[in-house]
C-alpha cells in the first residue's frame, strides 16, 4: 500500500462545522470514524478530516492543489461559500483561501485560465 495522507482540522463544535464542510467539499463525508470526526477523500488515499477539538480550533492550515482551480472555486461559490482572499504568485499559480466558521484556513491552489 502506498502512503495515505490525513490532514486534520480541529473545530470548536462538530455538529456546527459539519454542514459547512459538506458544502465546501460538495458531498457528505466519505466516512465517520466516530461521533466527533468526519473524513472526506480529496484524492486517492488523501483525506481531510474535521475533529471536535475546541482548544485547537481555528489554527489549521490546509491546502489542496488541483488541476481545475477555476472550476473548483466556481463550484464552491455556487454552494454559498466565498473566498476570504485570493493570492497570485509568480509563474501563474493562484491560492484561493477560505475560512471555516472557526477561522481555519482551507485553501485551494492551482493554475488559472
Amino acid at each position: 500500500m502506498g502512503p495515505n495522507l490525513f490532514a486534520g482540522v480541529p473545530v470548536a463544535g462538530y455538529a456546527a462545522a459539519l454542514p459547512w464542510y459538506e458544502r465546501f467539499f460538495g458531498s457528505p463525508p466519505a466516512f465517520l470514524p466516530n461521533d466527533t470526526e468526519a473524513v472526506w477523500e480529496v484524492a486517492e488515499h488523501r483525506y481531510v478530516y474535521i475533529v471536535e477539538d475546541p482548544v485547537r480550533a481555528g489554527n489549521a492550515l490546509v491546502l489542496t492543489f488541483v488541476d481545475d482551480l477555476d472550476e473548483r472555486v466556481a463550484a464552491i461559490g455556487r454552494r454559498g461559500i466565498e473566498p476570504a482572499r485570493r493570492e497570485t504568485y509568480d509563474g501563474g499559480v493562484t491560492k484561493v483561501v477560505y475560512r471555516d466558521p472557526d477561522g481555519n484556513e482551507i485553501g485551494v491552489g492551482g493554475s488559472t485560465g
